[in-house]
């Protein structure tokens, strides 16, 4: 099946990318759906610098979770490529400049200029001070709110052909909740959720979901934690891409839906939780 996207979300991407890079819409409800790795969009300049090249970039990328972001109604999306300036990381980290920080990669051939990195920055510093007067309208609201970080890692990097790694270490769907500063509070949430998911039939399966497997959260929820300490659960949900050919790019739209299904289920289970906790919804 191809994938297509309607013309309304399509252009409010493109608006995006030429404006700010990226998209915060508010609706109902204490959970928001965030999808900060999905964008591939870099400048023409960035582009002509860059060793590597559109195939390559994709698969660090994090494709198609933009489309689950729908499950809330609260949604980020980000157009701009982590290869332009990296949202999921300190300030000092966010333009990949060595090779160990972008998985070993050569990312330059030509190194970025200072100008450059200052337009990337200037991207970065907006983001997160759009995040914090976002944030700050759910707390206000709420008092308690969820933010779903959704993410997807791969698990053949040593080629198409070869086997993928072992899945004991590598979680169908990993929940990373270690920048948690309390997480006791939490905790009935997380395990409701994790246990949402284990139980959602997955075309005749049960999908392998764990906490702090192969990631632990990255800079956004650790963020996200620090500054709203006494209101914020961020869930870092790491899908394994089994629902795609990580080297071609190819997506399988059935397990997208069918996992897009799953991440709604959960939403029920959450404002349950929160309901407890004394959030009026």
């Amino acid at each position: 099946m191809s994938e297509t996207i309607c013309e309304p979300e399509w252009l409010a991407r493109e608006y995006a990318m030429k404006k700010r890079q990226w998209l915060m819409c508010h609706g109902e409800g204490p959970v928001v759906a965030a999808a900060i790795h999905d964008g591939h969009d870099i400048s023409a300049e960035v582009a002509e610098r860059l060793a590597i090249d559109d195939a390559r970039r994709l698969r660090e990328e994090d494709p198609v979770t933009y489309r689950m972001t729908s499950t809330a109604d609260n949604r980020i999306t980000v157009t701009a490529s982590r290869f332009l300036v990296d949202l999921n990381r300190p300030r000092d980290k966010a333009v990949y400049k060595r090779p160990e920080d972008a998985w070993g990669m050569r990312v330059w051939k030509t190194p970025p200029t200072e100008s450059m990195i200052v337009h990337s920055l200037q991207i970065y510093d907006r983001f997160y001070s759009e995040l914090r007067d976002y944030l700050n309208v759910l707390r206000d609201r709420y008092g308690r709110f969820v933010v779903l970080d959704l993410h997807s890692y791969n698990h053949r990097r040593n080629g198409p052909d070869a086997p993928p790694e072992d899945p004991d270490k590598n979680p169908d769907i990993n929940i990373g909740t270690k920048t948690l500063l309390n997480k006791e509070p939490w905790k009935p949430l997380i395990e409701e959720c994790i246990e949402a998911m284990r139980s959602f039939d997955y075309f005749g399966r049960s999908l392998d979901v764990r906490e702090n497997v192969k990631f632990k959260g990255g800079y956004m929820a650790e963020w996200i934690h620090r500054n709203f300490a006494d209101s914020a659960l961020v869930l870092s949900i790491e899908f394994k891409k089994f629902f795609m050919d990580e080297w071609s790019g190819n997506v399988d739209l059935l397990q997208v839906e069918r996992l897009h299904t799953l991440l709604k289920c959960t939403i029920p289970v959450i404002e349950k939780s929160l309901k407890k906790m004394g959030v009026v919804i």
